[in-house]
């Protein structure tokens, strides 16, 4: 068993599992979704963002592709969050959101496909 390998596939499938966690619930309905999953959801994602960057197979180049992208959704989707909550007069409307979720929508297929790569590296080896 690799160290390596366990520490880097348990931060995949968690930054998957908060994200899905947020991402459950009604689009426009703010208490469906909490922000404290969602920052979890971000940190978790920039975590393994860090992790893939010694990977220099192709599979790695691929599973650091995925994460940045999950990582700029949701750093875009706290953005969001951030100026709903303190900037905007309107506060936290339905159509913001709605974006927030779309947003972590996106970061969650992201990682479905960063699961799938790790999936398909660990049949790989194991050949």
């Amino acid at each position: 068993m690799n160290r390596e390998k366990v520490i880097f596939a348990f931060f995949i499938v968690l930054a998957l599992t908060l994200n899905f966690g947020f991402f459950l619930g009604s689009f426009d309905e703010i208490s469906h979704h909490n922000v404290y999953e969602l920052f979890a959801a971000t940190i978790v994602s920039m975590i393994c963002t860090v992790l893939k960057f010694g990977d220099r197979t192709h599979i790695g180049a691929l599973m650091l592709a995925t994460s940045l992208v999950a990582d700029l959704q949701l750093i875009v989707a706290a953005m969001i969050w951030g100026y709903g909550v303190q900037m905007s007069a309107e506060g936290m409307t339905p159509e913001l959101v709605t974006s927030v979720v779309s947003l972590s929508g996106g970061a969650l297929l992201a990682n479905v496909v960063s699961v799938v790569l790790l999936m398909v590296e660990t049949i790989v080896v194991r050949r």
